[in-house]
């Protein structure tokens, strides 16, 4: 007698809050933007440079993160115009995370790839 073997399930997306934040905090530029801006306010210029994007990622990444909730965006409408990009509470509030996984690269990744970046 052959035994049945259970269907397998999809797993249900909200069932893991871990997945459900990187979904929206996971790709590399929506974390090195969010890391950048720990340290205040920016421009657009400074993301670009301190983040190594090319601006239209950066457009899109900095777009993505104020629908959500983490960036809000102010202009200046002096000439010339500046658009300045800062974390929202929901941003800042990530700042711990940040610190446990600069930690736990410090004791788990090689120097060298610590210099790679």
């Amino acid at each position: 007698m052959a035994s049945q073997r259970p269907e397998p399930r999809e797993q249900d997306d909200g069932a893991c809050p871990v997945i459900a934040s990187l979904e929206q905090i996971g790709s590399k530029w929506r974390l090195a933007v969010l890391h950048e801006l720990l340290d205040g306010e920016q421009r657009f210029n400074e993301l670009k440079r301190s983040t190594g994007a090319n601006a239209r990622t950066l457009s899109r990444v900095l777009d993505d993160l104020g629908e959500m909730g983490f960036v809000e965006r102010r202009i200046e409408e002096d000439a010339p115009v500046a658009t300045f990009y800062s974390l929202t509470d929901k941003g800042e509030s990530l700042e711990p995370v940040f610190g446990e996984i600069e930690c736990w690269a410090g004791s788990w990744l090689e120097e060298s790839a610590l210099e790679a970046q």
